[in-house]
Parts: structure tokens; sequence; C-alpha cells
């Protein structure tokens, strides 16, 4: 299946990921429309892709598309949105970091089809799990070829894995963390990269095979009864790890939920 037109308000990384998996062999979409704005990705994009095209501007991009993604910073959303002119019925998705759906539609103006999204950037190599709400099948259906789509049926769903999704710099950052503990005890920092990436790698991996054995059991398996995870594991939680963790993702739910 494919859409015929495809646009993007906003050309950042996660469009340009996006656009990398729709268009990877066999592509998903027959016209991919970009806005100028990050000139740079949009003319690499549209060098790369002959069904990329760099329109005039973002209205552009909405006059010429079946389905619009706003992939914009929230920092601008309001500004960016409530210049543009949608049609009634028109399928638009918002990848909009923490922003109200209501706030959302109040700024569009139209009665479109709006539905929210969580891209990551493994969507690139179509490997990429993206939550969307409220369910929507023709949706779900363009984030299955990127990966996996998760449809959640309410917002409150929406709001905990959106929650869930901020931990990427976190566990990049126990990496480098562990691989800094190495260096200043003697190994050489590459081979410390080239050791501990393949590690989390693996442990991944595990923890996504079939069978679904939940995560507190797999913490057991690799925790030897007084061994050496077991003894990791149980500083950390003495030691404040579990509830710095907990409060983290208690904040940043509050912001998305729009309480602080």
């Amino acid at each position: 299946m494919k859409i015929d037109s495809i646009g993007f308000v906003g050309t950042g990384a996660i469009t340009e990921a996006m656009v990398r998996g729709l268009l990877t062999e066999p592509a998903y979409a027959s016209e991919i429309h970009v806005s100028p704005r990050s000139a740079h990705i949009a003319a690499t994009l549209a060098d790369e892709f002959a069904a990329v095209t760099i329109a005039k501007d973002n209205q552009d991009v909405v006059e010429r598309s079946d389905m619009v993604f706003l992939a914009i910073r929230p920092q601008v959303a309001e500004e960016v949105v409530r210049a543009l002119s949608f049609r009634d019925g028109q399928m638009v998705v918002s990848l909009v970091a923490a922003t109200e759906r209501r706030a959302l539609s109040e700024w569009i103006g139209a009665d479109v089809h709006l539905v929210q999204a969580i891209p990551l950037p493994f969507v690139a190599g179509r490997q990429g799990v993206t939550a969307i709400y409220p369910p929507d099948t023709a949706v779900a259906a363009l984030f299955d070829v990127l990966g996996t789509a998760v449809q959640c049926q309410s917002r409150k769903e929406y709001d905990l894995l959106a929650a869930a999704s901020a931990m990427m710099s976190t566990y990049f950052g126990i990496m480098e963390q562990v691989a800094v503990w190495l260096e200043r005890r003697g190994l050489e920092k590459a081979k410390g990269q080239a050791y501990i990436a393949p590690l989390f790698a693996s442990l991944a991996q595990k923890a996504n095979s079939p069978g679904n054995e939940p995560f507190s059991a797999l913490s057991r398996e690799f925790a030897t009864r007084d061994g050496l995870n077991e003894q990791v594991f149980s500083d950390f939680e003495k030691k404040g790890g579990l509830v710095a963790l907990t409060a983290a993702l208690d904040g940043v739910l509050a912001r998305i939920e729009g309480r602080n």
C-alpha cells in the first residue's frame, strides 16, 4: 500500500529519519513534500530521492499533501500551525512533543482527522516503535512499515509511553558513564565502547525475544545469587538510583500532561 502524497511541516532529524524509512524500497509514498526550513536536510533528501520535493513554504506542503506531519518544536508550534490553512477531513499527524490535543485542534482551526505520534530516530531503518493516539488504521499501517505501531486506547497510555521514550539519553548516558569509569581505571576508551555497545545490544535483544519474559524475571536471571550483577543492582537501589529514576519519570510525565 502507498499513500499518494505525504507532507512534512518542519524538516529536522525526525523528518529526515521518517523520509528515509518511507522511501526505503519498497517505497511507501509516491510523493513526499518537505518544507524549505532546515535547507540542508531538505536539499539532501531531494537530491537523494526523486520522490521528495521541496515546497515553497509550509502552506504549500499542506496544500500538496493527503497526510500532513507536523514535525516542529513545541516552542514554535502554535505560531507555525496557526498560520496554516488546512482542509476539512485532511489527515494531520502531530509529532509535536508535550502538546495537548485540544490546543492542537484549536491552532489548526479546521475539522481535520488529527492523530498524535511519537516516532523515534530508528524509523530510518524501519526498526522504530511508535506510539500513536487515537488508534487509526492508516497511520498505524504507515508506522508498521517503519517498524511497529503501538495504538494507544487513551491519552493516558500515550502520555505514559511518551514519558518512557524520554529514557533514550539516559540509556546512552549510562553507557558513557561505564566507559568513562573504565577509562579512568586504565582501559582505552575505544576498547571499552567496543565492549559495552554490543553488551547492551545483546541485553536489549534478549528483552525483545519471543516469550515476553517480564523484565523483573530477566533481572533475576542475570543476577546470580551473591554475584557481581546482583551487587551492582543492589547498590544502585540502596543508594537512590531507582528513586531518582522514578522521580525523573514522574517529572517528565507532569511536563507532558501540562502540570508544570
